[in-house]
């Protein structure tokens, strides 16, 4: 059988594969991208994926380049605030609220949030327009062999492609980085998470609320009206047994558990979609690179869902391989080319899963001693302005 040749083979449809093969087809390369599983494109098709991504500010560039934003932009919510509210008091009641509001730093929101359903049915008909770019859904990449000249991949299909580079964006169990020989470390915190979508009377007010009790943050991220009513996606983080308690409650016994969660701050919330149950890991690659791969999103890096860091990191690694790409084309998937990926790319993820981790780790304290410090350490941050600003723009991945 005769091998496909391509610039690159993008491992994995999710939403950060579909950007990636969306961004550099748009920059004139010729791009495969495989993904063992037909995205899911509509909201109450089975499998559906009820969480969503806020793209912070810094991320819109890569989205605009790829040409997906201005298909994004019309069903986005935007973020211009976060507030964090301490609700670890004897009774489930916020006894700290301190807001973070973009208006300090720009005349920008924070970011803007989507539904991953809607994500992949944009990013899907985006690949569609770009002659360059083949999409195959339900075929996986079964087998890649490394050379210091290709890589070559050997598809669930039986078909062989010859690439100048793999960008793996094939999730936390990546092949890829599996048969590249890359290790990883995972750290488990006996901790799932439940995302769905709600709708309530209170507006929003395009404020994205984390709640800390114990277990996990409870948090709220404004999604567009839905049916006349406020909308927003939930994360409820706990430990997997009260997970799954949770989720097999009947609707009205888990909306009697979800308002006494959510301190009533929107009213009362009504679940407007299916209960989905996700594990909350750290995990982290040894290196991100390999000869001719790359490493991008969940394949080289996992985290639990604060601060929105998880896919804006995944578009800060693709913008660092695209602009390598695009500066010397020539050089793609070169040793050299991914050198420079791993300095860049690699310090940096260590050191914000790192302060994710203690992120999280704060956010399951469950003595009353330990949760009256976060509330303390809380206060004290927020009341400096310049701490303050400096804490927004981390988690905005800027200096």
């Amino acid at each position: 059988m005769d091998r496909i040749k391509t610039d690159i083979l993008v491992s994995g449809g999710g939403v950060a594969g579909l950007t990636a093969a969306a961004a550099f087809g748009a920059a004139g390369f010729s791009v495969i991208c495989t993904d063992p599983s037909p995205p899911v494109t509509e909201r109450d098709a089975e499998g559906a994926d009820h969480r969503s991504t806020a793209f912070l500010h810094p991320s819109i560039p890569v989205l605009q380049a790829a040409g997906l934003w201005s298909r994004l932009a019309p069903h986005a919510a935007p973020l211009q605030i976060m507030r964090i509210i301490d609700a670890g008091g004897p009774v489930s009641e916020p006894r700290v609220i301190k807001d973070f509001d973009a208006a300090e730093l720009s005349d920008q929101p924070f970011g803007w949030n989507l539904p991953n359903w809607l994500l992949r049915r944009e990013m899907v008909a985006r690949l569609a327009e770009l002659p360059n770019v083949t999409f195959l859904p339900g075929t996986a990449t079964a087998k890649v062999l490394l050379r210091e000249a290709e890589a070559l991949a050997t598809l669930s299909d039986g078909r062989r492609v010859s690439a100048r580079l793999i960008v793996a964006a094939d999730g936390r169990n990546s092949t890829v980085r599996e048969q590249a020989g890359i290790a990883v470390k995972t750290t488990r915190y006996g901790q799932k998470a439940l995302a769905f979508t709600v709708s309530h009377p209170v507006p929003h007010g395009n404020v994205s609320t984390e709640i800390h009790r114990s277990g996990g943050p409870f948090t709220l991220v404004p999604l567009p009206d839905r049916n006349g009513k406020p909308a927003s996606a939930i994360v409820w983080m706990e430990t997997g047994p009260e997970v799954a308690r949770l989720a097999a409650l009947p609707v009205a016994e888990f909306e009697a558990a979800l308002n006494d969660r959510s301190c009533g701050i929107l009213g009362p919330l009504t679940l407007d979609s299916a209960r989905t149950v996700w594990p909350i890991i750290t995990q982290i690659a040894e290196r991100m690179v390999a000869p001719r791969v790359a490493l991008i999103a969940e394949a080289a890096h996992v985290m639990p869902p604060i601060g929105a860091q998880g896919l804006n990191m995944s578009l800060a690694d693709l913008s660092a391989l695209l602009d390598l790409a695009i500066a010397a084309p020539g050089d793609l998937g070169s040793a050299q080319m991914l050198a420079a990926f791993e300095r860049k790319r690699h310090p940096e993820v260590k050191a914000r899963l790192a302060g994710i981790d203690l992120l999280n780790r704060t956010s399951m304290l469950g003595e009353p001693f330990l949760r009256d410090l976060r509330a303390g350490a809380l206060n004290a941050l927020y009341s400096l302005g310049p701490v303050r600003k400096t804490l927004m723009k981390a988690g905005l991945g800027v200096r």
